[in-house]
């Protein structure tokens, strides 16, 4: 029952924007009309009736009844069912059986090789034709079109917007060609080679080593230690047609193909259309048995009480230190029942009680950043139980010593029964919430959830049949129970350790094994009290107070509030998606509110205001109320605003909006999670120059704003600088400051949510005024300067980065602009990936990115970049230049323009479904009306336009400034750029 223990790992996860349901009329659900497509006839292999589908044979698991199943003559299974979320679209996933750990020594890296090929031309589609096609019929390509290569499978995944019969048929005629037919020649492979290694070294450097090592340690001896998807640069030069459709005909046969379709539409008309194309596919050749993936196994002599095996210390002077070590158990496929999944429900419970152990030693001042424990089933070659912890200094030895002794304690001793129903009111809650918002699965989420289940020989669950199992096993979490799995998570065959350090000398293998082999006492000081804290003893924030406007804001029943101290709130109290509330609070001035030297302070606020208090709660206390309850605190400065955002459900509305309204009128200065937060960037800051994009990420933004200390990144000597008293100092005055506005978008009770309003909100009391100074600090644009600015990194010799960035704009006034500018900068992407990556392989996936803040009414900008080998960034530099010149000298052809244009038009159509993205789009509607007008024309805006009004704009904003140029390269090498001079090094 797959879907149970992921709800369990996943329960901070939000759906992604797009993929939510109808709040508008929705599109009428379309049939297959006849005349317009051919008739398709009925279905054949479905499985009706009393026969039990291939998913869940050997089951007693209830029967997800929303899916249909059918299993083909060839063998080829599949499952269908109708969604409507978001409306319109359809989500088809093919799943082949075969990925790294099926390929032969000489095939290290074929598996995923193929998938590029697949796309390169095949049956239906001529060289180069998908990306197009696809465009054409509105997928974005990378987003709604895609596929994934792993150990153990491959993916091709579509999901196609505006579904109507013709462009499903085509769609599935176009894949079938793909998975049956595709052109495997020596033009292709030649073609395709040099974007795989494109990815390949762009997923290298430092992270790529660690992974390496950790890889080859911990399932050493198995398949997995020394086959990842990406395969060696040995085998992949090695690599012909003739062997990599060796390998396409090994593999790709419909014994071994799942399809998965969800959609809007008729699941008889998908399960036609997949016998249809899929039904007469026969295999070439005699079908192969999947090899052996191996067992975990203890080098001889090893103690089976404490079966310590291979460990490995790697050093690597620009990342954090990481210990991980792994109790590793064989994998074998199960009986997918009631009973094996109550297991793996107190399996959870067991990992959930000693993670929040770990975190409260975390936060009281031990010797480790975080730590924590999980199991995981990985790649169908082991049942592992893994222990990740961060050490704070060199003395890793005791963060170790700290975790096991945590851990050992856990298997000494029994949980509490507070403890236990602590963890189990968490996962209640969150089952409870995901059955109520079972309507809002997303088409492609529930797609994946049944490629999942296959991937691991496990079934697929309702969210009804999930929360019953749950509930009724919970005479069954009882300490002893607890206890019991808790033990067997760590027991298994062999035991094995990765210790990550930047610094030589500090650790080497004999150490790491004789600190993991240590006797440990177990330390009982993190076991939670179990006290209980309400809501309603808490202190109230102020007098209630008074509404003194109330109106229609004149789009959908959305309203708008006014209150007394001068708050403002949008509301939209609707049922459209039932279970799911949105609340955002937006107040000061964001970035703006930072004098020069408070660089830190920001950096520090994004990580530990929130965790700092409110009132009379500190972060536990915050966790310990928040038990049981559907709330968030998420917090984030934008350029002229500061955001506290939740996802929550409307029995606790009121009680979010104390926790937000709190945070403001009595916030709480704790120092601990300041000097975690320190800790954390002070790990974090050298991990930045292991590779071009983590300089980049950590000066881009500097070098863009004219070099404005309050963007740069707080190097380690001024993060311990900063204090906890100079934390207050900065944050207390910003938390008093400005406008406040409260959006309230989803199911919940409008007037009780109105007098929570008025009792937390309202209650605040009357905002100081945002200094004049500060409204008039925006940011600016580096100053013009034909100098590429060069930065070096100390990572890989054949890893670089470019980017050009040009000024836009912001605000409000210009909105529509900025819309049509998304259209330009999507022109000029689709042609940056031409150049770079299809014609050059220079490039696994350049990009151009527009942003536009709508807060402030300027520091927007256009930015091109890619990551390259060093010696490919003058040609990178001159092939954005080309395409800006060229864009703004010749208006695009039409069909460029559509190819852009209808996937934006239907990714704002699926968009305008989901109630946060109109949130998201009205919020500042209060003190600016404008925004409200501004949503009438959003489709048309982001999906009209002319060849003349994209040159216009290119004219504007491409040419006529010169672009800021910065490139990232390895340290030690020069880059040759005609009249350039070279920068320098930024903290590098």
């Amino acid at each position: 029952m797959s879907a149970f223990p992921r709800a369990l790992r996943r329960l901070s996860l939000v759906l992604p924007l797009l993929l939510l349901p109808a709040v508008l009329p929705a599109q009428d659900v379309y049939t297959l009309p006849p005349g317009n497509t051919p008739t398709l006839p009925a279905p054949t292999a479905l499985q009706t009736g009393d026969e039990t589908p291939w998913i869940y044979r050997g089951s007693d698991v209830p029967r997800d009844k929303e899916w249909q199943f059918g299993e083909m003559d060839n063998g080829l299974r599949y499952a269908v069912r109708r969604n409507g979320v978001p409306p319109g679209q359809v989500s088809i996933r093919i799943r082949i059986d075969a990925g790294s750990l099926h390929e032969r020594d000489h095939e290290r890296g074929f598996a995923h090789l193929l998938e590029h090929m697949v796309f390169r031309e095949s049956k239906y589609l001529g060289p180069g034709e998908a990306i197009p096609r696809w465009q054409r019929l509105g997928a974005t390509f990378g987003s709604d079109t895609n596929a994934t290569t792993t150990p153990t499978q491959t993916v091709y995944q579509l999901d196609l917007p505006n579904a109507s019969a013709e462009k499903v048929a085509e769609s599935f005629k176009l894949l079938s060609g793909m998975m049956r037919d595709p052109v495997i020649n020596a033009t292709n492979l030649a073609a395709d080679l040099p974007i795989v290694f494109a990815e390949k070294r762009e997923r290298g450097g430092a992270q790529g080593r660690v992974g390496d090592v950790t890889r080859e340690t911990l399932y050493a001896g198995q398949r997995l230690a020394v086959r990842k998807p990406i395969g060696t640069d040995e085998t992949l030069n090695g690599a012909t047609a003739a062997s990599v459709a060796e390998f396409h005909r090994r593999w790709y046969r419909p014994e071994n193909t799942v399809i998965v379709v969800a959609g809007d539409g008729d699941p008889r008309d998908f399960a036609a259309l997949v016998e249809q194309w899929f039904g007469d596919w026969k295999g070439k050749g005699e079908g192969v048995e999947a090899p052996n993936f191996g067992d975990p196994v203890a080098p001889a002599g090893v103690d089976p009480d404490y079966p310590l095996g291979e460990v490995a210390v790697t050093v690597e002077p620009d990342l954090p230190r990481n210990l991980t070590y792994a109790v590793l158990r064989p994998w074998r496929p199960v009986e997918d029942t009631i009973v094996y999944n109550e297991g793996l429900m107190l399996d959870a419970l067991s990992q959930a009680i000693i993670n929040r152990r770990l975190e409260a030693r975390a936060r009281s001042g031990g010797s480790f950043l975080y730590a924590q424990v999980q199991q995981d089933d990985v790649s169908r070659s082991t049942d592992a139980t893994f222990v990740t912890m961060a050490p704070l200094s060199g003395d890793w030895q005791s963060a170790l010593t700290e975790v096991r002794g945590v851990i050992a304690d856990a298997l000494a001793e029994a949980p509490t029964q507070e403890e236990i129903d602590r963890e189990a009111a968490e996962f209640d809650i969150a089952l409870a919430n995901s059955l109520e918002q079972a309507s809002l699965q997303a088409g492609s989420t529930l797609a994946d959830n049944i490629v999942m289940a296959v991937d691991i020989r496990e079934t697929v669950a309702a969210p009804d049949t999930i929360l019953n199992v749950f509930r009724g096993m919970r005479e069954k979490m009882t300490p002893e129970n607890i206890l019991k799995h808790t033990r067997k998570l760590f027991e298994g065959d062999v035991i094995r350790g990765v210790y990550v350090t930047p610094t030589i000398g500090e650790a080497d293998k004999a150490a790491l094994r004789t600190a993991m082999a240590a006797p440990v006492a177990a330390d009982a000081t993190s076991r939670l009290a179990a006290q209980s804290i309400s809501f309603d003893d808490l202190p109230a924030i102020g007098q209630p107070g008074r509404i003194v406007s109330q109106n229609p804001i004149g789009l959908l029943d959305i309203e708008q509030l006014e209150f007394d101290n001068g708050v403002k709130a949008i509301l939209w109290s609707n049922t459209a998606e039932p279970g799911r509330v949105s609340v955002k609070v937006r107040f000061g001035s964001g970035q703006r509110a930072f004098e020069p030297d408070e660089g830190p302070y920001i950096l520090l606020g994004e990580m530990a205001l929130v965790g700092s208090g409110l009132g009379e709660l500190g972060q536990e206390e915050l966790d310990r109320i928040s038990t049981g309850r559907k709330m968030g605190f998420d917090f984030e400065i934008e350029e002229g605003v500061f955001t506290f955002t939740a996802q929550t459900r409307s029995d606790d509305v009121a009680d979010q909006l104390y926790l937000f309204a709190a945070k403001l009128g009595m916030p709480r200065w704790d120092p601990n999670p300041v000097e975690r937060a320190k800790a954390a960037a002070r790990l974090t800051y050298e991990s930045f120059s292991a590779s071009p994009g983590g300089v980049l990420n950590r000066d881009l933004d500097f070098l863009i704003r004219d070099r404005d200390p309050r963007f740069a990144m707080p190097d380690p000597a001024t993060i311990a600088d900063a204090s906890p008293e100079e934390f207050r100092k900065v944050w207390e005055p910003l938390l008093k400051q400005g406008p406040v506005e409260v959006l309230v978008f989803g199911e919940f009770d409008r007037d009780a949510t109105i007098a929570a309003l008025s009792e937390t909100f309202g209650a605040l009391r009357p905002r100081d005024p945002i200094p004049q100074d500060v409204a008039a600090r925006v940011p600016t644009f580096s100053e013009s300067s034909a100098d590429t600015q060069v930065l070096f990194h100390r990572g890989d010799p054949d890893q670089a980065a470019a980017v050009v960035a040009w000024p836009s704009g912001g605000g409000v006034t210009n909105l529509r602009e900025s819309r049509q500018l998304e259209i330009l900068t999507q022109l000029f992407s689709n042609r940056l990936l031409e150049a770079m990556r299809e014609r050059s392989g220079a490039s696994y996936a350049p990009q151009v990115i527009s942003n536009w803040p709508v807060d402030v009414d300027t520091g927007g900008t256009i930015l091109a970049l890619a990551q390259i080998r060093p010696e490919d960034v003058p040609a990178f530099f001159e092939e954005a230049d080309a395409i800006a010149r060229d864009l703004a000298a010749n208006p695009p052809s039409e069909d460029e323009l559509n190819r852009v244009t209808e996937p934006l038009r239907q990714l704002i159509e699926r968009a305008l479904s989901s109630q946060q993205f109109w949130l998201y789009n009205l919020e500042g509607a209060s003190s600016d009306p404008r925004r409200v007008d501004l949503m009438r024309g959003l489709v048309t805006d982001y999906s009209q336009t002319t060849p003349g009004i994209m040159q216009a704009l290119a004219q504007r904003y491409l040419v006529s400034h010169p672009g800021l140029k910065v490139a990232v390269i390895p340290e030690g090498q020069e880059l040759a750029v005609r009249d350039t001079e070279a920068g320098e090094s930024l903290g590098g």
